[in-house]
């Protein structure tokens, strides 16, 4: 008994993996983010930046656990355009749903980003403001 219950939880676990390696992330992400920036990353045309190909993902890498946990406030350009409109943070996500959202954002919607290990976002979020 002990060896079909051990087999069959391993099973599990393969086909959970096999998927989308980001599906956690993306739960997440439609939890607490897509209501603003689209669930295609898109944003909201003129007052929500969009995630979708964003510069800011790759020029201010190091800001965005930060901005997911505690939000932002004041002018933002992202691809060239200025945005200003507040974004509230989400303070009672884990540092490691932070890591699943920011890995989910950077293989989603065209983005071509790397990796971000969660040492890194720890890492991030000790130099928050």
């Amino acid at each position: 008994m002990l060896r079909i219950t051990c087999t069959l939880t391993l099973l599990l676990a393969l086909f959970a993996c096999g998927g989308n390696p980001y599906q956690q992330g993306e739960i997440m992400y439609n939890l607490y983010c897509a209501n603003c920036h689209m669930e295609d990353g898109s944003g909201l045309k003129g007052v929500i930046p969009p995630l979708a190909k964003s510069d800011f993902l790759v020029n201010r890498a190091d800001e965005v656990a930060c901005i997911i946990r505690n939000g932002i406030d004041g002018e933002m350009v992202v691809n060239g355009k200025t945005y200003n409109q507040a974004m509230p943070g989400v303070r009672k996500l884990t540092d490691f749903e932070i890591n699943n959202i920011i890995n989910y954002i950077h293989r989603s919607w065209g983005n071509d980003l790397e990796y971000v290990k969660i040492q890194k976002v720890q890492k991030d979020l000790v130099k928050c403001p």
